[in-house]
């Protein structure tokens, strides 16, 4: 029992550090935001997830939030959603395509991340079509773009999370690497464990989509590696929400053809 007692007063104290050190910080962690694409883009004014997050960032005081991806093709443009400018970056493997799931993952170098955060000069970052080559030049980006739009305090950060194939549950999913390379800059490593394991539980909580991205995540994975999740935001005529849901009622009738 004595050994008991002393874990956890010496988790009381790394977790009362690690909430110490973060509440006075230039970065204010929420963690994952979602667990598989409703539809393709989705950080897009309009979509469900983009409005979601601006809601996570508003609770928090801010008009400014970042939300950080794996690279996939996009320029990551920022863009204003209601009251919230948001900030997009995504982060370049050099070393590879990233751990895009479990069957992908270097345990390996994976570990070695983990202990000793990410080595200078792996990865590169874009943000509005922009390559930037190193973090420093990357975070400046950031937050010359968040004063501009009058961001107050620290700055609301998540990581997209959706899992492009395997079971989301066990999928860190997008962004997950760039979050924790964050997070162990500003604050350290010990830290950035803290908030990366609180973070990976947030959408549980903070989602109203989660029931039907869990109970339909294998569908929507392979509706968004086949292309029947794109979207044209330019020829919607409709509001966004209503358009993706006769999307995904078009393409579920489409399997059972």
């Amino acid at each position: 029992m004595k050994w008991w007692l002393i874990a956890l007063a010496i988790l009381a104290l790394i977790i009362g550090y690690s909430y110490v050190t973060v509440s006075n910080g230039p970065i204010e962690p929420l963690g994952r935001l979602s667990f598989v694409k409703l539809s393709n883009p989705d950080f897009y004014p309009g979509h469900p997830h983009s409005e979601l997050f601006a809601q996570q960032v508003n609770k928090t005081g801010s008009k400014v939030g970042l939300i950080v991806h794996m690279y996939g093709g996009s320029n990551y443009r920022s863009y204003q959603e209601g009251d919230i400018y948001i900030i997009e970056v995504a982060y370049i493997d050099t070393k590879g395509a990233g751990s895009v799931s479990l069957n992908h993952i270097d345990f390996l170098d994976s570990l070695k991340v983990a202990l000793f955060g990410v080595p200078d000069g792996r990865y590169k970052y874009m943000s509005d079509g922009h390559v930037y080559d190193t973090y420093d030049e990357m975070m400046a980006h950031v937050n010359e773009l968040a004063e501009e739009h009058g961001q107050e305090g620290p700055i609301p950060m998540a990581y997209h999370g959706n899992a492009r194939i395997g079971n989301p549950v066990l999928e860190p999913g997008d962004g997950f690497p760039l979050y924790f390379q964050i997070l162990t800059k500003t604050y350290g490593i010990i830290p950035a464990y803290v908030y990366m394991i609180s973070g990976m539980l947030a959408p549980y909580f903070n989602n109203p989509y989660r029931n039907f991205e869990l109970g339909h995540a294998s569908q929507l994975q392979y509706y968004y590696n086949h292309g029947l999740l794109n979207e044209n935001y330019t020829e919607v005529t409709s509001s966004t929400k209503s358009y993706y849901h006769n999307l995904y009622q078009s393409n579920l009738a489409k399997e059972y053809e």
